[in-house]
């Protein structure tokens, strides 16, 4: 995946919503639904057994009521950050939570170098900040440790960025590499684990510096 330019000034307008409300009314009352095809979630959950080693320190970032990890995986600390929590506390693979609002508090409540791996599950598109919440993220990961960002084609459109209502599939994954490397991360590349039927997956990797810069 190539990178945008260093030092990219991203247009105001690609994070305009057609809902500016506060997003704690949306997320108050909780959805105990799936946000892709049973398909995709599958192809998911294959790609986590892989991507995340065992007994690994994971923060499932913006989580919900599942995280999409194999339950016969055994992990070390699962923390979730998320909007609401009754669907938080139904999320058995965690062992811990919090609710955030991350488009109002971009800082983690997380001590630095707190986690070996981070995910975001087809949640990025709704941040209006996602250069400063993912610098704070990369803060409390370990050196060298890895975030994957899943995306698709679904989202609550009212609450999502306008840049992922006009942009292409392949503009809109250029764009999040640009998050990923505004906010320090390395490495960053792209797989397609889209299956045969259901709907598109696409996710970025990177990996934290070394040494942190933070």
């Amino acid at each position: 995946m190539n990178r945008l330019m260093d030092k990219t000034v991203f247009p105001e307008a690609y994070f305009h919503r057609a809902d500016e409300s506060p997003d704690g009314n949306f997320y108050s009352a909780p959805r105990f639904v799936a946000h892709v095809d049973p398909e995709t979630i599958e192809a998911l959950t294959e790609f986590y057994r892989e991507f995340v080693p065992l007994k690994a320190d994971v923060l499932d970032l913006m989580s919900s009521w599942i995280s999409h990890l194999p339950k016969d995986q055994t992990l070390g600390r699962v923390a979730g950050l998320g909007m609401n929590a009754e669907e938080l506390a139904a999320n058995a693979a965690l062992t811990e939570y919090v609710v955030r609002d991350l488009n109002r508090h971009h800082e983690l409540p997380y001590a630095k170098g707190s986690f070996d791996r981070v995910l975001i599950s087809v949640s990025i598109q709704y941040l209006i900040n996602p250069v400063e919440v993912l610098s704070s993220t990369r803060s409390v990961m370990r050196p060298k440790g890895q975030i994957a960002i899943a995306m698709s084609h679904r989202c609550f459109p009212t609450k999502a960025i306008a840049a992922f209502h006009s942009l292409a599939p392949k503009e809109r994954l250029e764009l999040v590499s640009a998050f990923l490397y505004e906010a320090g991360f390395e490495g960053i590349e792209f797989v397609d684990r889209s299956p045969a039927t259901g709907d598109p997956l696409w996710i970025l990797t990177a990996t934290s510096p070394s040494t942190s810069s933070s």
